[in-house]
């Protein structure tokens, strides 16, 4: 039978309003009446219900998600995600706000974040490339209490509590094989495309790509990335230029967004399904590419357990509470013409597929 707090009261010669404070570290307690308390509980082994002393005291969550103001698919495929898991989770008492920032402006998503703190929030999930300033704005709100956890995109260097997204190295070394074999090891050139090497994700992408390359393929001549910053425009013309000059090209690895302007552009040059194309994540247009024959492979995540496990990571840290690994890990999925998950009526990836 499990310990109650009665048991403890009874264990350290005290009242239940003592156990109560020292629970809920609430003043007024002597040293040596807390550590028997402590000691009463470490005997007893008992465990707290944080949940429920929670619904008891009716204690409430507001979690800021901050994610970029762009068209980019996948970004609004997230924000839906983060949009539906914190409607499940309005029955536990979170509230989750999704809040939008303007991309390629660090100064307004510095301002963004100092003003979190102040509103009453429980903790922030952050989208965002890292650097000099928002560094130091990750460390304004961990200094005032508010935990933050990365998305998609790492930020090891701000000092952030928790990431949550794929490991984004082996995202790149998957990227590689696939490659590498569709290519049949060589030779040829591969051209490679990235949003912003700002960006931890298309940093880790990349070093794990070329590691892949290097060491399995060098029949494979991998070019210098060539930077969009979430441009169609600019994507089509650095595509452009690049395979002009370039006739050696026999694959492409697009590490960020911008599937929709790249398939476009290769349609006018008249190299749809003639190039292997490996891209990241499965928007509504990367599917539709797949099925077409456009893009010859995508790795992705499951953005419902993300934005799941986004709500879960920052309860637990914000209650002060370990994690369960295992269940927080988001996993590299490689999806082909062959393997797309079917769809349901409203469009969504119905629940055998996603299982």
């Amino acid at each position: 039978m499990r310990p109650t707090v009665n048991d403890i009261a009874r264990e350290a010669g005290v009242s239940l309003a003592t156990v109560d404070r020292v629970l809920n570290a609430r003043p007024g307690v002597r040293a040596k009446t807390v550590m028997a308390v402590n000691e009463a509980i470490a005997k007893l082994g008992y465990v707290r219900d944080l949940a429920a002393a929670n619904l008891a005291r009716s204690r409430s969550y507001r979690m800021a998600a901050v994610l970029p103001d762009t068209e980019s698919q996948f970004v609004q495929s997230l924000a839906l995600a983060l949009a539906d898991a914190g409607s499940m989770a309005a029955t536990s008492r979170v509230e989750l706000d999704l809040l939008r920032f303007p991309a390629e402006d660090p100064h307004a998503l510095a301002t963004l974040l100092a003003a979190l703190p102040g509103r009453g929030y429980s903790g922030v999930a952050l989208m965002a490339p890292e650097t000099p300033v928002l560094r130091d704005a990750v460390r304004g709100l961990r200094a005032k209490g508010l935990p933050v956890v990365a998305l998609v995109s790492d930020l090891p260097n701000a000092g952030r509590d928790h990431f949550i997204g794929v490991d984004n190295r082996a995202a790149g070394r998957t990227a590689g094989v696939l490659m590498g074999r569709f290519l049949g090891g060589g030779p040829g050139q591969v051209l490679v495309l990235g949003s912003s090497l700002l960006a931890r994700d298309m940093v880790e992408r990349r070093r794990g790509f070329d590691e892949v390359i290097l060491r399995d393929f060098p029949g494979l001549d991998t070019l210098p990335s060539l930077e969009t910053h979430g441009s169609g425009a600019l994507l089509r013309q650095v595509v452009t230029e690049r395979l002009a000059n370039a006739p050696g090209v026999r694959g492409i690895y697009a590490m960020g967004d911008g599937n929709r302007a790249l398939t476009q552009v290769l349609g006018e040059l008249g190299l749809s399904g003639r190039l292997t194309v490996i891209c990241h994540e499965l928007t509504p247009h990367a599917r539709q590419a797949l099925e077409r024959g456009e893009i010859t492979a995508v790795i992705t995540q499951n953005l419902g357990h993300l934005a799941r496990s986004t709500l879960r990571v920052l309860r637990a840290k914000a209650d002060h509470l370990p994690l369960d690994e295992g269940q927080e890990q988001i996993r590299i999925e490689i999806v082909l013409r062959e393997n797309l998950p079917l769809l349901s009526d409203s469009g969504q990836v119905s629940a055998v597929a996603a299982a």
